[in-house]
């Protein structure tokens, strides 16, 4: 069955916004200087206090998710979301990396409810515990490592390394009902996220300490941050939704032409 010409230019479209991640490029642009020299200048101790505050942030997001799952609530619009982040890069850009531990997990959030809304509108039900936590598995999603590009999906490659521990989730809050995210297979799964998620994390990090950044540089920061989820996750939920209409191996198929027509280096 093939795909019909909307859903075609979707997938198409899809494919740009998933396999050409550009945040590390956008915040090279901004500051004036590649985000991964930037990294290697962070103050010390700097790896352990991200780390930290990667996993407190998603603990709260998650919390965020099983609040969702069990209430559905609506929530406000991209435009909105991008104006709290923001707002919330403007705070923790006055203070750099010392502010990071309470900045990031009020951006964490603001991006997480937007990339529900994100779901949503593609047609998912959110109290359904799988298409929640692909909500959470977004922020994995939109780390990338250059050793995975090897010529194949980095999307259908992470979201294969992430599959089991979002499944074995949702499975798990499934049969008892909507549970604490400290539950022992949620906490795996926020350890499996983070370690992507932490990635991106660094490079806002590494872009605000820059000290020229302020509060002006840092909104533009988070402003670049969430608008990079906001892509991946427009880009994952709709290849999900043409997974429901046309299966995952048409779906899979169809994708990878379009990945080598736009990218025929790969």
């Amino acid at each position: 069955m093939p795909l019909d010409k909307d859903d075609a230019d979707a997938l198409r479209n899809a494919v740009k916004l998933l396999e050409h991640p550009s945040l590390a490029a956008r915040l090279t642009n901004l500051v004036g200087k590649p985000v991964g020299l930037m990294g290697l200048a962070l103050p010390a101790g700097a790896s352990q206090a991200i780390a930290t505050a990667t996993t407190k942030s998603l603990e709260a997001a998650l919390k965020v998710a099983l609040l969702t799952i069990r209430n559905n609530h609506k929530d406000s619009s991209q435009l909105l979301h991008r104006a709290l982040a923001m707002a919330s890069g403007a705070a923790g850009g006055a203070f750099g990396i010392l502010a990071l531990p309470l900045e990031l997990p009020v951006s964490t959030i603001i991006i997480l409810r937007s990339i529900l809304d994100i779901a949503r509108s593609e047609g998912e039900n959110l109290t359904d515990p799988e298409s929640t936590l692909s909500c959470v598995e977004v922020l994995g999603l939109g780390g990338r490592a250059e050793i995975e590009k090897a010529g194949n999906s980095d999307y259908f490659f992470i979201r294969g390394l992430l599959a089991t521990s979002v499944t074995e989730a949702a499975r798990f809050i499934a049969e008892r009902g909507v549970v604490d995210a400290g539950a022992p297979v949620l906490a795996r799964l926020i350890t499996q996220v983070a370690s992507r998620f932490g990635l991106v994390v660094t490079q806002k990090a590494a872009a605000q300490t820059i000290p020229v950044i302020g509060a002006l540089g840092g909104a533009a920061v988070n402003y670049a941050f969430i608008d990079h989820f906001q892509s991946v996750a427009r880009g994952h939920f709709t290849v999900r939704r043409l997974e429901r209409k046309y299966g995952k191996d048409i779906v899979f198929a169809a994708y990878e032409q379009l990945r080598q027509q736009l990218d025929p280096l790969k």
